[in-house]
């Protein structure tokens, strides 16, 4: 009673027209997605227009329930990082079809939504070291960084090396390097809609240079492009269940710790277990959707700063999501040169968690360690985990530290660890 009549006061403290504007800037800020994750979805076998329409609809639903349900100016979207190990690591890193990766999605979000309505999400977090926490977030900076890399053409596959520079005499690497170059100006000055900025002149640019396939993609939907069933065909792999811990522990630690963050800058922390259940139930709707779970936008930050204060700025920033669709055919054409800066540039601000991870404790710097080289040197962020998460009980036990070990971290370890025996062993 006491937090609607708040809701009821910061409503009648603020006009439509400020939170239309604040809406729109979060659209604006929040764009690219559409094309990022509809890029990446690309590589699991969707093409790229369903890619953009499921990201659409994901953002469109999850943001509305937040400004219907919690209230509050935040935008929901698939999260970069979340989407890479979806499709590099869960889908084609072991095998699995699409549908097969959405049923990993669908397990994974129920345990997020469990842990939304009981204890079970604050009994995972104390679990859990946080140096493997942050270890995993910085391991996935460096994959988003490894693939905007490949994506803009300015590393290739060496021929005596696992990687080399690209050529530099190549439209494509010239096009890329642009491209990098004008999307880390325009980050590091702060310009509004950098990145859909970024977009429009990688886009400029490879046409110019001759680079850019401007066929597009005309619009034909039907009622499967809005409506996908996930598969549990290969729950008797257990691969299968081994996707489901990374994707599940991200999910609940990343959108912990975005939540918390922006509603302490809104001064509504009292929201949090609203806007927290709202999260979870988005992720279970990307399962039917088609596309990697939704996380709680970091550029909420500008949304905050443009002085958006109540759910009206999530409803404005959701319409315009759906109107997207519309404008499919046109976006279609952005190449990747013009996506791969925002990859690195996000992979950047992933990697600066490094800081969090105490590295004069060798005995939790080193897991640490393990899991941020070996994500990118496997290209399988469940494989990179495994090797942290394995090292830290022997390290622990071999320095007499055995109360830094829980049991659920034991229960995870010995399941990476038989993942990979059966790998080796082909049981």
């Amino acid at each position: 009673m006491i937090l609607n009549r708040n809701n009821q006061q910061i409503n009648n403290q603020v006009s439509w027209k400020s939170e239309l504007i604040a809406g729109i800037i979060g659209y604006l800020t929040t764009f690219y997605i559409v094309v990022v994750n509809g890029s990446i979805l690309s590589q699991t076998g969707i093409s790229l227009e369903n890619g953009m329409i499921a990201t659409i609809l994901a953002s469109f639903v999850g943001t509305l329930f937040m400004g219907l349900f919690a209230k509050l100016p935040l935008i929901l979207i698939p999260g970069m990082g979340i989407n890479a190990l979806f499709a590099y690591s869960i889908v084609e890193g072991t095998g699995l079809s699409f549908e097969e990766g959405l049923g990993v999605v669908l397990i994974a979000a129920s345990i997020f939504l469990i842990t939304a309505f009981s204890r079970l999400g604050v009994m995972l977090k104390e679990a859990i070291p946080n140096s493997l926490k942050y270890a995993i977030t910085v391991g996935l900076g460096f994959f988003l960084i490894l693939i905007g890399l490949e994506k803009s053409g300015l590393v290739v596959r060496g021929e005596h090396t696992i990687i080399a520079i690209g050529d530099f005499t190549s439209p494509e690497f010239i096009v890329g390097i642009l491209t990098l170059f004008l999307a880390l100006v325009l980050f590091i000055k702060d310009i509004p809609a950098n990145f859909l900025l970024t977009m429009v002149g990688g886009t400029v640019l490879a046409y110019i240079f001759g680079t850019l396939d401007d066929t597009g993609n005309s619009i034909s939907l039907s009622g499967n492009d809005f409506i996908y069933i996930p598969s549990f065909s290969a729950a008797g792999q257990l691969s299968f269940w081994l996707a489901i811990f990374p994707l599940a522990m991200i999910l609940i630690f990343e959108n912990m710790g975005l939540i918390n963050g922006q509603l302490q800058m809104l001064n509504r922390n009292e929201s949090y277990e609203k806007a927290y259940k709202v999260t979870a139930f988005s992720t279970l709707t990307c399962a039917f959707l088609g596309t990697s779970p939704t996380v709680s936008s970091a550029e909420n930050a500008a949304v905050i700063a443009s002085k958006g204060k109540t759910g009206r700025v999530a409803l404005v920033t959701s319409f315009l999501f759906l109107v997207t669709i519309f404008i499919i055919p046109w976006i279609s054409v952005i190449p990747g040169t013009a996506i791969s800066p925002i990859l690195i540039i996000v992979g950047m601000l992933m990697a600066q968690d490094i800081r969090h991870i105490s590295l004069e404790e060798l005995s939790e710097a080193l897991p640490a360690f393990l899991i941020i080289v070996m994500i990118p040197f496997t290209y399988s962020i469940a494989d990179g985990m495994a090797f942290g998460f394995i090292a830290y009980p022997i390290v622990k036990l071999a320095i007499g530290k055995r109360e830094d070990i829980s049991k659920p971290l034991v229960v995870i370890s010995l399941l990476f660890l038989i993942d990979f025996v059966v790998k080796i062993t082909g049981i």
